[in-house]
């Protein structure tokens, strides 16, 4: 045992298995004393963990089986049934660890969102200090396109990862699918859903199809793609565009045209408003599992064997 909160024991063994997923195989961090700096980061984690979800349970929020599965379907759709076993497998887990820990990771960010973000606010003011102090961060150089995109391809493709594991793979195929995917969404269904069922790009279905900031400069380069992007307000999806890797379908999410952006402009406000909330919560967050610490019985046995120069024997 290497911790304990409240009579409840932290374990050698959940320490190392997080230590041998967070390296890579057959590898270490570096020196002992970096690795087991390295462990004892990840039992402070584990603390913390364990502070937080016995708090939730005395505050009344707790995370439904229906929750657990839609988590746990979203983290599994990048990867075949046998992919996603193989890397549980890596990490040592099987998948009751696994939904335990989903379960546990769902219920603290419900409880960070009840007892801070809820209660964090941003002032007209402190938007104006924070441009002021990074205005040249709102100076673009190129026009850039944040877009998302439905691929099809008009052949078989053992990387293609969507929620119906549905892939094209003729030319006939590709053709009669991505005019079906183009009437729904141009009929109303949800670009994003539809992307993340259909859609054959690996790197950006599970994303909805976001493939984020595009430069300008990217875009001009492909001109199948240019012609229907430059043609698009924010909000407009494009006609079909086909090119050398297949077919496209892509939605126009927002723009961000050259030179300073004031602070007039809503989107500016609305990411420093997202950052000056990122720091709050940041700091808010560490204050509050310090509170809880204090009133908790922490008993860190591992640092305890540190400090004392004891040596710690190998992992078994």
């Amino acid at each position: 045992m290497w911790a304990e909160i409240d009579d409840q024991p932290i374990l050698r063994d959940q320490v190392e298995r997080i230590y041998r997923s967070r390296t890579n195989a057959g590898s270490d961090a570096g020196d002992p004393e970096q690795a087991l700096s390295f462990k004892l980061s990840i039992l402070n984690e584990l603390i913390n963990n364990q502070i937080l979800v016995a708090h939730a349970s005395h505050s009344r929020v707790s995370v439904s089986d229906a929750e657990v599965d839609t988590r746990i379907a979203e983290l599994q759709s990048p990867y075949t049934k046998e992919e996603f076993e193989n890397k549980l497998r890596s990490q040592g887990l099987d998948v009751a660890d696994f939904r335990q820990q989903v379960r546990e990771s769902l219920t603290i960010n419900k409880l960070i969102n009840k007892e801070i973000s809820s209660r964090i606010s941003v002032g007209e003011t402190e938007i104006a200090a924070y441009y002021e102090r990074n205005k040249s961060s709102f100076n673009v150089a190129e026009t850039q396109y944040h877009l998302s995109q439905i691929e099809v391809t008009p052949m078989a493709d053992s990387e293609v990862r969507n929620l119906k594991n549905d892939d094209a793979k003729t030319p006939m195929d590709a053709d009669r699918k991505v005019r079906a995917l183009y009437a729904r969404v141009r009929g109303g269904e949800d670009f994003a859903t539809v992307a993340q069922e259909y859609s054959e790009d690996p790197g950006t279905a599970a994303g909805g199809g976001d493939m984020g900031f595009i430069p300008g400069s990217a875009v001009n380069a492909n001109p199948p793609l240019k012609q229907a992007v430059t043609s698009l307000k924010v909000g407009d999806i494009s006609g079909i565009i086909r090119d050398s890797r297949g077919y496209h379908i892509v939605k126009v999410l927002g723009i961000e045209e050259a030179g300073q952006h004031p602070l007039s402009d809503s989107h500016v406000q609305s990411a420093i408003r997202q950052a000056l909330m990122n720091e709050k919560e940041q700091l808010l967050k560490a204050a509050y599992i310090e509170v809880l610490r204090n009133r908790s019985r922490v008993l860190n046995y591992l640092a305890d064997q540190i400090v004392a120069g004891n040596p710690i024997p190998p992992a078994q």
